[in-house]
């Protein structure tokens, strides 16, 4: 078996390293942390995550913990609330106070150098309110949204009121917004006075989807293609075009992948918080969706069935490996440059 990450980093580097290779780089080394000597103990980049407590260790909380930690970097995770949950859905949900939360992030920002923010489930008003402002302090760092409206059974976690404060506060502020296909339609219907079961099912296109999303203050947006009813997964990022440019947005990339079968609980928590690693390790927005996508899907690949439910990525595939198996599955990808 490979050797775990912090074995690994037998000398201290000064630049970020690349902690997936994804299919096709030649390296196969696993994940490994970014270490800096500056007359002081190693370090590593810190990624502070704003998520709910989910015990089966699937999504949420415990999925951001082991993502980060698995792309070489160390969490801070802030928790928003607690669910009473197992693999197959989601039977009650308590958001913890605003101003406990807002306490929780400003007592560790004030302690740790935090380099890029994960946000998930956000649970009320308050709580949506209170991480705007905080990351409004820190406007030079990356910020991940996962707009997570619903469990994968379809229990709700944000009504419309929740959805507008998002919309108005966080998204402004907002590095890369990562929704599936129904998250996309449904924020970006807020307007149309649409039911709002009825706007995540809407026939709006995703790239119309997208380019509201922008307007209304994202960075980039990527529309995941997981409840899209499609042979293969298809992952599209959009950014905005020059401001000489009549259209309003860009299509990036866009990345395939072969559809896996049986259903996966905390997919989505994966990928935003494998992003917001990348960005705090260094690379640059483009590169880190690419990497991350490679990682998550082999999460999925190699993922288990710890209960009746839903399936559970297995973040640590790479350190069950043999020394003499591919660390990375071939991947059927296409990308629009």
């Amino acid at each position: 078996m490979p050797a775990f990450p912090h074995r690994r980093a037998a000398q201290c580097i000064a630049t970020p390293c690349r902690p997936f290779a994804s299919a096709s780089s030649a390296c196969l080394d696993p994940p490994r942390p970014v270490l800096v000597r500056l007359g002081m103990p190693l370090a590593i980049p810190i990624v502070m995550t704003f998520s709910a407590c989910d015990p089966t260790g699937g999504a949420g909380m415990q999925a951001d913990l082991m993502t980060v930690t698995s792309m070489g970097c160390h969490a801070a995770t802030v928790v928003t609330g607690y669910t009473v949950q197992d693999t197959a859905g989601v039977e009650d949900f308590v958001a913890i106070d605003a101003d406990h939360v807002d306490d929780q992030a400003r007592t560790i920002l004030e302690d740790m150098p935090v380099a890029a923010f994960k946000i998930g489930v956000l649970g009320d008003v308050e709580t949506v309110a209170a991480v705007a402002e905080i990351v409004s302090d820190y406007p030079d760092l990356p910020v991940i949204l996962d707009p997570v409206l619903a469990s994968g059974r379809g229990d709700v976690f944000a009504d419309d009121d929740t959805l507008l404060a998002i919309r108005e506060l966080l998204l402004p502020q907002t590095t890369l917004i990562t929704p599936n296909s129904y998250e996309a339609r449904r924020l970006a219907a807020l307007d149309d006075g649409a039911d709002a079961e009825d706007a995540g099912k809407a026939t709006m296109s995703l790239e119309a989807a997208a380019a509201r999303l922008i307007g209304w203050g994202a960075g980039a947006v990527l529309v995941t293609g997981t409840h899209e009813n499609s042979v293969e997964v298809v992952n599209r990022l959009f950014g905005p075009k020059s401001d000489d440019d009549n259209d309003k947005i860009v299509l990036i990339r866009s990345d395939s992948w072969k559809r896996l079968p049986g259903s996966y609980h905390g997919s989505g928590c994966t990928l935003a918080s494998a992003i917001a690693a990348l960005l705090a390790s260094g690379m640059d927005l483009e590169d880190a969706v690419r990497e991350a996508q490679d990682y998550t899907w082999q999460t999925l690949k190699a993922a288990f069935r710890p209960g009746m439910g839903q399936f559970i990525p297995d973040r640590f595939f790479w350190s069950r490996q043999t020394s003499d198996g591919p660390h990375v599955g071939q991947l059927s990808r296409s990308s629009v440059q």
